[in-house]
């Protein structure tokens, strides 16, 4: 089986063409459009046309609650525009294939559960760190999305209950990428934001990266920890492309490590047992569990 797999983020739409051994070819990148649906279904038309003798379906990847099953979209994520609720549906008359949806984060789990780094765990989550923040869980062995398909988004989560309706004070705001380069831009005066590359380029001499990166890893660190404590998990496995700096992961741990020292847990001599590491798939998760949900709604 090939499928056409397609991760849409809040600023780009990712693609390939993929196998069932995970071989990929036609990679490709595009801006993911804010104006309206109709530009969204055009643009993932525009995606499938130079594929489609080539594919059996699309498998789709994208943030929000979604229910697989029926292929129905209950909240926007990023795309804010008004939308059709069967979206798999829409794209699939548009397209003319067989199409299927998941939750991001809820597909890296899968990914990262059945043939990465999660593979074996009772309990376990990733956490997707990206312009916003992704979530899956797995609990006794299964893939949880709940009763309303929002198990898992932990981006939802409240970090201070005085400026409770703010979104900036919400987990998926203040552990994403988009809170490191702006943190960054902050303590360092820049007048504009940079990129994650440059970021990062800079980040071994400069001591306001530094700053920005650990103040990022604290913030992901502390909701670990409750994570942890909500749902005794083996491991946490991180994932986004900014898991592929091994500093990052580095850093995660070391700030969790810290957190138990100072913990009332820690004082009775607890010792940290949820084990941090970077999703196996890093990037590329949520493409893997795109089509592995397509395979279990079409098998």
């Amino acid at each position: 089986m090939k499928l056409l797999t397609i991760d849409i983020g809040a600023t780009a739409i990712k693609h390939a063409v993929m196998d069932d051994k995970m071989n990929s070819s036609h990679q490709g990148s595009r801006p993911t459009p804010m104006d309206s649906f109709e530009s969204f279904l055009d643009t993932i038309s525009e995606i499938h046309q130079p594929v489609r003798q080539e594919v059996e379906g699309i498998a789709i990847a994208m943030p929000g609650i979604i229910d697989p099953e029926r292929g129905h979209y209950f909240s926007s994520g990023v795309l804010r525009y008004p939308h059709d609720p069967e979206v798999a549906s829409a794209i699939s008359r548009r397209c003319g294939c067989p199409v299927a949806i998941e939750n991001d984060g809820k597909a890296a789990a899968l990914a990262e559960y059945r043939f990465g780094c999660l593979k074996g765990c009772l309990n376990a989550a990733v956490f997707i760190i990206g312009t916003g923040v992704g979530g899956g869980l797995i609990i006794n062995g299964q893939l949880v999305r709940g009763p309303h398909f929002s198990a898992g988004e932990y981006s939802y989560l409240a970090t201070q209950a005085s400026t409770f309706g703010d979104e900036s004070t919400h987990l998926g705001s203040n552990c994403s990428t988009s809170y490191l380069l702006e943190r960054y831009r902050q303590l360092s005066g820049e007048s504009r934001l940079i990129d994650g590359i440059e970021f990062f380029r800079r980040l071994p001499e400069d001591p306001q990266a530094q700053r920005a990166l650990d103040e990022l890893c604290t913030n992901i660190a502390i909701q670990l920890y409750n994570l942890d404590w909500l749902l005794d998990l083996e491991k946490a496995a991180i994932g986004g492309g900014i898991s592929r700096q091994p500093l990052v992961s580095e850093t995660i741990r070391r700030k969790y490590d810290e957190l138990w020292a100072i913990s009332p847990a820690g004082s009775r001599h607890f010792t940290p047992h949820l084990q941090i590491i970077p999703c196996r798939f890093y990037n590329e998760a949520n493409q893997i569990g795109a089509f592995l949900n397509f395979q279990d709604q079409h098998s």
